[in-house]
């Protein structure tokens, strides 16, 4: 008689969890992808920033784009720890975020515009930005609602470009 034998895990789970494994081990500097919805109440904000803050310090170089809510708690904190660090990728020219964010972005010292996407709609733009910012980034951390569409499948393509993803939800 066989003994049952226990089926042998799916190759690309063994490879996640190795290279995430090797992402816990490694010793320096990492690129840091932070993402997020712009719907965030202000504690959420001050823990993102906190967050964002602590990365920075420890040497790690910060992504993120230039909307407010995440994005912007993301730019607070890194610009208090080490300006160098952060780069704001946008998803369209300077002069098409709101004022707000513009203020702060005046701030950024790495600053990319998109200003060929001017044209396309926010979420298109938006789209293509996360995309630009996940291909220059080893890990990502996104804090979504379960019905952001666009941030979830920026989640899933870091994931199929085998990139580290931490996902929070804020519902």
């Amino acid at each position: 008689m066989s003994q049952p034998t226990e089926a042998p895990l799916e190759t690309s789970k063994v490879d996640i969890f190795l290279q995430e494994l090797a992402a816990i081990q490694q010793a320096g500097s990492k690129r840091v992808a932070i993402l997020g919805s712009r719907h965030v109440p202000i504690t959420h904000q001050q823990l993102i920033e906190l967050m964002t803050y602590a990365l920075v310090m420890a040497g790690n170089t910060v992504l993120t784009s230039g909307a407010t809510g995440t994005n912007s708690a993301v730019i607070r904190g890194a610009l208090k720890a080490n300006s160098n660090l952060l780069t704001v990728i946008l998803p369209q020219s300077l002069s098409r975020q709101p004022r707000e964010s513009q203020e702060q972005l005046d701030q950024v010292m790495h600053l990319v515009e998109n200003a060929d996407n001017d044209a396309l709609s926010l979420a298109e733009a938006s789209a293509l930005c996360n995309q630009e910012i996940i291909s220059r980034c080893q890990q990502l951390i996104c804090f979504a609602f379960h019905d952001s569409h666009t941030l979830l499948q920026t989640c899933q393509d870091a994931e199929d470009q085998r990139k580290i993803v931490t996902l929070f939800y804020f519902d």
